[in-house]
């Protein structure tokens, strides 16, 4: 039995799915009853805690409210886990948990420093996770991903979606980033596989698709998955920063954050992964991943 927080949320609802389809048992864990800690008590094999305060681009969230839901809920949950018979705690952090921007690209060895109460209240809830100890037979799975996207959640896409549906170019074309994206297939896939694989060590992962997309990218792909053709408008960078600032002021469809998440590079590294589950690649390639996303967009799925 696996049980999962958070199955009304985009990662919950496509995670479920996927684990039933692989002949896996599932059961909701509703926070909100005043009983959540007593059906962790039954036993389980996995628990896998996906509720979390999800970044505001709008920053119009308080600290206190990512601490007390990513950071102090966490606890709760682990505290009751370490009193079950369930073998593994699957904490789903984020990416932005080691930093907002960062030159390189990132592997579990990068020294955290996030900027964001979003990213502090993650790496808040890891840091206390790690500071615990682990009875035997218990496993500890810390999954960091990066911009998690699918069937049902647009997020950041639905930006750039809309400018190639209605014909629009892409402004911001003269900016060149690698950003790496990450299918909830994929992700799926990565959980199911520690889940069955005993032998996989307790840790910190990163998770992402294995090749990094550039926004130009990600626009043209769009525009393959729609039959238009990819429309490209190179706006001078100090002219786009300036729209993204007055935009931080006023509710025009792009501020500095946006800018900042559509035009920066962001890389990712996936190895450690892939190496303990002994795979060379994921089961979808990032462009294979994107198209499936907006091919879910196209039809309202």
């Amino acid at each position: 039995m696996i049980l999962i927080t958070g199955t009304t949320g985009f990662v919950g609802r496509n995670l479920k799915k996927y684990l039933i389809e692989h002949e896996e048992k599932v059961t909701d864990l509703y926070l909100r009853n005043s009983n959540w800690e007593e059906d962790i008590l039954k036993s389980g094999k996995s628990l896998i805690h996906l509720v979390g305060k999800a970044h505001d681009t709008l920053n119009t969230t308080g600290e206190e409210e990512y601490f007390k839901i990513n950071r102090d809920l966490t606890i709760k949950v682990f505290e009751t886990f370490l009193r079950s018979d369930i073998r593994d705690f699957f904490f789903l952090s984020s990416i932005k948990a080691v930093a907002d921007s960062y030159n390189g690209i990132i592997d579990e060895t990068a020294q955290p420093n996030p900027l964001s109460s979003y990213g502090r209240s993650k790496l808040s809830a890891e840091n206390y996770l790690l500071q615990q100890s682990l009875p035997n037979g218990k496993r500890l799975f810390i999954i960091r991903p990066c911009m998690i996207h699918g069937p049902g959640n647009k997020g950041n896409l639905n930006l750039l979606y809309n400018v190639v549906k209605y014909g629009m170019p892409w402004p911001l074309a003269s900016f060149e980033n690698k950003r790496s994206f990450l299918s909830i297939d994929n992700l799926s896939f990565l959980m199911l596989e520690i889940i069955k694989n005993e032998s996989i060590p307790s840790g910190i992962y990163n998770v992402c698709d294995d090749e990094p997309l550039s926004t130009n990218r990600v626009v043209t792909v769009i525009a393959e998955s729609l039959g238009r053709k990819s429309r490209f408008w190179h706006v001078p960078k100090w002219t786009a920063q300036k729209i993204a600032k007055l935009g931080d002021l006023l509710p025009l469809p792009i501020n500095s954050e946006r800018l900042k998440k559509l035009t920066e590079s962001f890389e990712v590294s996936n190895q450690k992964i892939k190496d303990v589950l002994n795979i060379e690649k994921l089961p979808l390639s990032a462009t294979v991943g994107l198209k499936k996303t907006i091919k879910s967009f196209n039809h309202d799925i």
